[in-house]
This record gives C-alpha cells, sequence and structure tokens, in this order.
C-alpha cells in the first residue's frame, strides 16, 4: 500500500515515516483489526447520532448496514462522529451551526486517513453541511440520508410532521383545538425515528442529493424504519469502495449541467425555501452558482408533479411506493440533462433505463397533467430586496399574488412575539405582515418567516395572509410568505427603513417586490437607522458574525468559497 492511500494516507509527521506507520498500525491493532484488514481501502463513515436529534437515532442500525457493504467489496469501514444539528434542539437556530458541522466534515475528511466517505445523516441542515465538507476536501464522497418518518394515526386521520404540526397550531391559537386535545395530538405527529415525513427540507435535500447524482438511486424516499433503508445502507456502502477505487471526486458529478437537473426537481416536488440557500452554498464550494433568473426561466418550464404536503395531500412514504425519486425524474427526463455524470459512474440517462414498472399517479402526476403548471418557488427584485427574495409559490395563496397592502411592521422576533397576539393590534387580513432583522447578523436567520397570523384574525377564521422577512421558513410550512429577503435588515438593507403604514407592493407575475415610498423619504429613514448589532466577543458566534454571507450567496463563510 502507497502513502497516499489507505490507512498510510496523511501521515503524522514525527521526523520518521517508518515510526509513523508503525505507530498508526499499533493503535489500529488496539481496535481489533487483523494485520490483513490494514491492506484495504479504508472508507469513513461520518456520522451525526445524537441524543439532541431524534430524527437520527436509528442511525448505528443503518452504520452497521454500511459496514457491512464496505466489507462485503473490500474495505475497511472507519466510523467517525461530527457535529449533530437536531433542528428544533439548536437556539437561535441550526442554521447558525451548519457551517461549524461543514467545517467539521471537511477538516476530518480531509485529515483522517480515508479513500472514500459516505456520509450518513437527514435532519435540514445535516446534510448540506456534510456535502459543503465534503466538497471542499475533494475525497471521493457518497451521500446516505437517513430516510423520512413513517406517519402516525389520530382518530382516524394520518399525521406527520411537521406540516400537520403547524395545522393543528393554527387550530389550536384559533380556538378550535383545546389544551387537551392538543396534547393527544403532539404524541402522534412524530411516531417513528426518522426525518420529517412531509417534502419539509430534510425531504427536499434528500431529492436533491439524490438528482444531484450524489446518492444512490431510489435512495432519497425509503423511510428510516423501512428495511429498503438498510439495503440502500449496504449497496452504499459497496458503492464507496467503487468510488475510493476509480477516484470519483464530487467535482467529477456536481456540475452547472447536474445543479440545473437538481433546480428542476426542486421545483418538481414543490419542494423547501430553505435548499435554495443550501444548494448555492453546496456548489459555492465547488466554484458554482445559481442564476436567479435561471432560476425563474426553470421555475416558468417546470410543473410542479408530486402531490406531498404542504402543496398536496401525501407523505414521503407515499412517494416511495409510487415508484420513489426516479418516478420524478422519469417524468422530467426531457426536460433533463441525461449526459451528467453520477456517483456510481453511470450517467442520468443510464441510471433511469427504461423506466418504473409502476407509479401512483395520485402522487406523482405525468408531465402532462401536472399538479400545477409552474414550478414551486419563484426569485423576486425590486426596491425593497435590491439582492433578491423567494416565494413559495406552490404552497400559497394565488389569490394574493398581486398585492398591494399596508405593512404592519414587527422590529424584531421579540416585539412579533409580543405584539401578534395584542387584542390592540392594529391589522387586517389585506395588510402585509413584516418582520425584521431575522436575517443571518440579525437573529441567526431561523424559520421565523412564517409569522403566525395575528391571534384576532385567525380567530376570525383568517388563514393566509402576506408575510415578508428576511428570515427562513420550514419547508413544511405553508402560505403566502416572501423570505430571504436581502440585503438583510441589520446590515441597513431597505426591508430596515419600512414603517407601519407603508405600502407594499408584491407582483408573483412579474417577480418584483417594491416599497413603494419615496426616495427622500428612505434616505431620511437611513439617517436615523441605529447602529449595527455588537459583534459577539469570542468563539464561533464571532467568526459567523464577521464572516457569513447573504441568503443570495447560500449563508456560507466568505473564506469557505474558492
Amino acid at each position: 500500500m502507497s502513502d497516499e492511500s489507505g490507512i498510510y494516507r496523511g501521515l503524522v509527521s514525527y521526523g520518521d515515516r517508518e515510526f509513523s506507520k508503525f505507530l498508526r498500525r499499533t493503535f489500529l491493532h488496539a481496535g481489533g483489526r487483523s494485520p490483513e484488514s490494514l491492506d484495504r481501502p479504508v472508507i469513513g463513515i461520518a456520522t451525526s447520532t445524537s441524543d439532541f436529534n431524534p430524527c437520527h437515532r436509528q442511525q448505528p442500525e443503518l452504520i452497521r448496514s454500511v459496514a457491512n457493504g464496505i466489507i462485503a467489496a473490500g474495505g475497511l469501514p472507519m466510523e467517525f462522529p461530527t457535529v449533530s444539528l437536531g433542528e428544533s434542539f439548536l437556539e437561535p437556530t441550526s442554521m447558525v451551526y451548519r457551517n461549524l458541522m461543514a467545517m467539521d466534515v471537511e477538516e476530518l475528511v480531509r485529515a483522517q486517513p480515508m479513500d472514500a466517505v459516505v456520509l450518513v445523516g437527514g435532519c435540514d441542515k445535516t446534510v448540506p453541511a456534510q456535502l459543503m465538507g465534503a466538497f471542499s476536501a475533494g475525497r471521493p464522497a457518497i451521500q446516505l440520508v437517513t430516510g423520512p418518518m413513517s406517519t402516525g394515526r389520530y382518530q382516524g386521520e394520518r399525521l406527520g410532521a411537521c406540516t400537520d404540526c403547524r395545522r393543528f397550531w393554527a387550530r389550536y391559537r384559533a380556538g378550535e383545538v383545546d389544551a387537551a386535545e392538543i396534547g393527544r395530538v403532539e404524541r402522534n405527529l412524530a411516531t417513528t425515528a426518522g426525518t420529517c415525513a412531509v417534502m419539509g427540507t430534510a425531504s427536499t435535500m434528500a431529492c436533491i442529493v439524490e438528482a444531484l447524482g450524489m446518492a444512490l438511486p431510489d435512495s432519497a424516499t425509503a423511510p428510516a424504519v423501512h428495511a429498503d433503508r438498510l439495503r440502500i445502507g449496504e449497496a452504499t456502502g459497496v458503492a464507496a469502495v467503487e468510488i475510493a477505487a476509480a477516484r470519483r471526486t464530487p467535482d467529477q458529478v456536481v456540475t452547472a449541467a447536474s445543479v440545473r437537473n437538481a433546480l428542476r426537481v426542486l421545483l418538481a416536488i414543490g419542494g423547501s425555501t430553505n435548499a435554495l440557500i443550501h444548494l448555492t452554498a453546496m456548489v459555492g464550494r465547488l466554484g458554482l452558482r445559481i442564476d436567479p433568473a435561471e432560476l425563474n426561466e426553470l421555475s416558468s418550464t417546470t410543473p410542479v408533479l408530486v402531490e406531498l404536503k404542504p402543496t398536496g395531500s401525501h407523505y414521503m412514504e407515499d412517494l416511495h411506493a409510487s415508484g420513489g425519486l426516479p418516478a420524478v425524474l422519469h417524468e422530467l427526463r426531457d426536460l433533463l440533462d441525461l449526459s451528467v455524470l453520477t456517483v456510481t459512474g453511470e450517467t442520468l440517462g443510464e441510471r433511469l433505463g427504461s423506466g418504473p414498472v409502476w407509479v401512483d399517479r395520485e402522487v406523482v402526476r405525468p408531465l402532462d397533467s401536472p399538479s400545477r403548471p409552474e414550478g414551486g418557488l419563484v426569485w423576486l427584485q425590486g426596491s425593497l430586496a435590491p439582492a433578491g427574495a423567494l416565494i413559495k409559490r406552490s404552497a400559497a395563496d394565488p389569490a394574493l399574488f398581486e398585492t398591494t397592502g399596508r405593512a404592519v411592521v414587527f422590529s424584531s422576533l421579540a416585539d412579533l412575539a409580543e405584539r401578534i397576539d395584542d387584542p390592540e393590534l392594529d391589522v387586517t387580513a389585506s395588510d402585509v405582515l413584516v418582520l425584521q432583522n431575522a436575517g443571518p447578523i440579525g437573529a441567526g436567520m431561523p424559520e421565523a418567516g412564517y409569522l403566525p397570523i395575528p391571534g384576532e384574525l385567525a380567530k376570525a377564521g383568517v388563514r393566509d395572509m402576506v408575510r415578508i422577512s428576511d428570515a427562513r421558513m420550514s419547508g413544511t410550512a405553508y402560505g403566502t410568505i416572501v423570505l430571504h429577503v436581502t440585503p438583510e435588515a441589520a446590515i441597513g438593507g431597505p426591508l430596515a427603513l419600512v414603517r407601519t403604514g407603508d405600502r407594499i407592493r408584491l407582483s408573483v407575475a412579474e417577480g418584483r417586490l417594491d416599497l413603494l415610498v419615496a426616495d427622500d423619504e428612505l434616505e431620511r429613514r437611513r439617517a436615523e437607522l441605529p447602529p449595527p448589532p455588537p459583534t459577539p466577543a469570542t468563539g464561533y458566534r464571532r467568526l459567523f458574525h464577521e464572516h457569513v454571507l447573504g441568503a443570495d450567496e447560500g449563508c456560507d463563510f466568505d473564506f469557505c468559497r474558492p
């Protein structure tokens, strides 16, 4: 075995290379490794198990399947832990720590001796963090997602986190569900291991990764507790040994053409708005960029085909039973570049073959009879969002797509929490709710863009209204919500200048978001803006504050891009 592969890759420097090899073998023997196994290609398995990440609680069993596949293919599996990002357990938001996990993965893949790495994760920020790190490390890599939850049951109704979480919580806020019932619902929303059961961010990223070619075919949708997930794990281990031998690095797979394919898929599945930030950050590590104009062009020519919540009525387990992502890719094949390489060495065209045997057309609609004629996302620009904003039209009310309304402004998350249910709040259903200072610098960019309907309006039956912020929104959420307004308010973007009573115009048809206030008045307000928030004194949060980019650049760190 050469010094450039296997256990001898990247030797620790003691001034004596043979001693370095001797010492490395010694400590591997301490782990019970046989002398023969040390001559095999080393396949790292990056794990993200944590008690703070219930989505990943079945990872130990899945990792055993991966290891079995690696051993069967003649490799040496080496499991190692990384940061784990449990979506609902990280303050102020998991988005702050995505880049930390990416740095962790990058450095551990680069520093430890492995010929390829299997990235095992699922929860929202985990998969993009793993791929960002792997793309920067440049080592052969393959993604294995943990898979979605299976649905629960409540009074004869199927339930799945987390679109149904939001639906029942909205009913609770409106007084339609009492405290005792919401407690019973709470215990039936998430009943198995796995990521959210709907087309939220985790499921969207799983589909995007498969569409990019960085995961095995039909691997995005298998439920976490399904035997298919273990079979996929074993097959991924086998594939990892092959990509190590071929030295097939991510930059050979992820190209401008495969990114375009992934955007088509994002639009066709009615995927999460978060996915655009993550995909931008991921491909940015390879020197690629996403053009907003191209996104809108693709959106105008890519119909929504998948009937999953929050856009439709089904769940990820239904998509898996209906042919999985390959069924969607087959419908889109005339719109895709089939010549792109996938991680297994096949082209996308070779991978798709002749098509699935059977597809449930209630779940995956045919291209000529789609769920919606246009894609799920639209990039907006205008005087309120010079560098852009995003709306998920597939989960919004078309009656609100062309709206000019009066702004009702909340200056911060704390202000929103304090006043949104105040009976004295001056607000009507035709107003536009505006949240400021919730972007990357302002608040870490939490999933606060899903502003609740004001209490009095909710009780009166209002279920949607236009909401605008520099925050994000969970992929499980729904509503006419404009997100990722850039530049953000905390750095002096136009969003910071909006005042209650201003008129705002949203036009989805024109891709516009405009603040209808005279320039001289805006300049007067700009002169009165408070100073930007102080930089944290120490640690990772200081690094984040000083180096995070805007949503239009994926909220990556400026020093992590080539």
